[in-house]
């Protein structure tokens, strides 16, 4: 059995931790009340020798006394010796001792032979011959003391000796002791079994754990495809749909992370490669008109100047990206920021003949880091003047109640069709990539715009039907939240 438990141990698996609480509560369980009814059984069945011993040295020594009441053993001439020889054996049965004290106190009959005319003057013994006998326990030395009254006559019950009797219980400590010893190798017995038992149940019940720990582990060694689905238990079945969701997550986030470092890469390298291809055109021509010299300049600073817009955009987005403690929060007006906002973009708006409207329905202070919440709302209102019609109209209305504050930002533009609206704030991502070029998108606005939304503890959502316009609703705490 030893070779088995150190085998199953060695091969315990990580949740030991767990199942040693589990263990020990078993054998708590199984055993306390076992090694509890042992001392109580222990204990009563010395109790009742006990008993059973005062009992038979009560009746033996009251035969005895009944006895000497009828033979007269007080009497002058009392000859009579069969009753000390019954004492004597009587004593000896009992591994104790019989006095005869008569009513001058003196020792009459001593079965040890060695206080045979001595006064015993007792407090039991006094008592005895006022009638109340009286019997004494001594459980360090194990033995008891009797005092039995001897009459003169048994119907005037007049009292003229004490029979004093002292009897041994050392055997029955003895008994006690050697069934104590039995009930201690049976306790250990039961112990080890129990303790066996409760290793095996440990063992089949924490299987299912050990089963879910082992997938966790092959993901971790990079196999990240391994199913993770262990429904033996409850708990078991919400571990592994939790981590089945966790890993969903981290393979979006994984995947998310590859194609932005994909569109990074050729977002960078496309206006570089126009500009290789405008420079090597102009390198490869002779005398070349003045006009057609200028306008691939212009297509060239018009290249770089886009280059330097993705370069600015990505550098935003990793500042979006760092710690909240960076966060430079201030009192301002959202009435003076959006004016302020609407009169940079309107230039670009009239360009187009489009009508940008400030609807402020009352006025609203609240604490944000201004020059990032400037930047987030200007991309919100400058993608509604890009993607918008001729002629066309952008409203941004400001509202607020007791605890936040909202900016809406609707045009009369394209719209966005509903299977994109998930993955316009994805970093990158265009619904129109030609006409994001030309309007000089880089995809990255409204991934900015969302980020300073969120480090502001606030939330964006987007309603939009193609052809019909968009509408962008934001909303943000009117107190900052750290």
């Amino acid at each position: 059995m030893i070779p088995w438990i150190k085998k199953q141990w060695k091969s315990w698996p990580p949740t030991f931790s767990v199942a040693v609480p589990f263990i020990l509560v078993i054998l708590a369980v199984g055993t306390f009340p076992m090694l509890l009814q042992g001392r109580l059984l222990s204990g009563s069945v010395r109790q009742n020798q006990i008993d059973n011993r005062r009992s038979e040295v009560l009746n033996q020594c009251q035969i005895i006394s009944s006895k000497m009441t009828r033979s007269g053993y007080f009497l002058p001439d009392y000859k009579n010796t069969s009753i000390n020889m019954e004492m004597e054996i009587t004593a000896d049965i009992f591994n104790g001792r019989i006095v005869i004290v008569d009513k001058n106190y003196r020792i009459v009959m001593d079965t040890f032979g060695l206080s045979e005319g001595r006064m015993h003057v007792a407090e039991e013994v006094i008592r005895c011959f006022q009638g109340e006998t009286s019997n004494i326990y001594n459980e360090e030395k194990n033995y008891f003391a009797q005092t039995i009254p001897i009459y003169n006559d048994l119907v005037e019950k007049r009292i003229d000796g004490v029979m004093v009797v002292t009897a041994s219980t050392e055997n029955l400590t003895s008994i006690e002791a050697s069934l104590s010893e039995r009930s201690r190798f049976f306790d250990l017995i039961a112990f080890c079994a129990i303790a066996v038992v409760a290793l095996a149940l440990t063992r089949l019940l924490l299987l299912p754990f050990r089963n879910l720990i082992g997938m966790l582990d092959k993901v971790a060694d990079g196999y990240i495809d391994t199913e993770i689905r262990e429904n033996t238990y409850l708990e078991t079945q919400r571990i592994s749909g939790a981590v089945r969701r966790t890993i969903r997550k981290l393979k979006a986030v994984d995947q998310s992370r590859q194609e932005f470092v994909s569109n990074v890469s050729h977002e960078l390298k496309t206006p570089i490669t126009s500009i290789r291809v405008l420079a090597d055109s102009l390198m490869g021509m002779e005398e070349v008109p003045i006009e057609l010299y200028q306008e691939f300049m212009q297509d060239i600073s018009d290249e770089i100047d886009r280059e330097s817009k993705i370069i600015d955009d990505l550098l935003s987005l990793v500042k979006m990206d760092k710690s909240a403690a960076e966060m430079n929060i201030s009192q301002v007006s959202i009435n003076e920021l959006l004016g302020l906002i609407l009169k940079r973009i309107r230039p670009i708006a009239q360009k187009r003949n489009i009508e940008l409207i400030l609807e402020s329905i009352r006025e609203v202070s609240a604490e944000v880091d201004e020059v990032k919440l400037s930047l987030a709302l200007n991309n919100l209102v400058e993608n509604a003047v890009k993607y918008n019609v001729e002629d066309g109209w952008v409203r941004v209305t400001l509202d607020a109640d007791h605890k936040y504050f909202y900016v809406r930002v609707s045009d009369s533009g394209i719209g966005i069709p509903e299977e994109f609206q998930e993955h316009i704030f994805e970093r990158f991502y265009r619904v129109d990539k030609a006409r994001s070029r030309e309007t000089g998108g880089t995809g990255l606005g409204l991934a900015i715009t969302k980020s300073v939304i969120i480090m502001h503890q606030g939330n964006i959502k987007v309603e939009s039907s193609q052809g019909k316009g968009t509408t962008f609703t934001v909303r943000i705490p009117l107190t900052y939240i750290v």
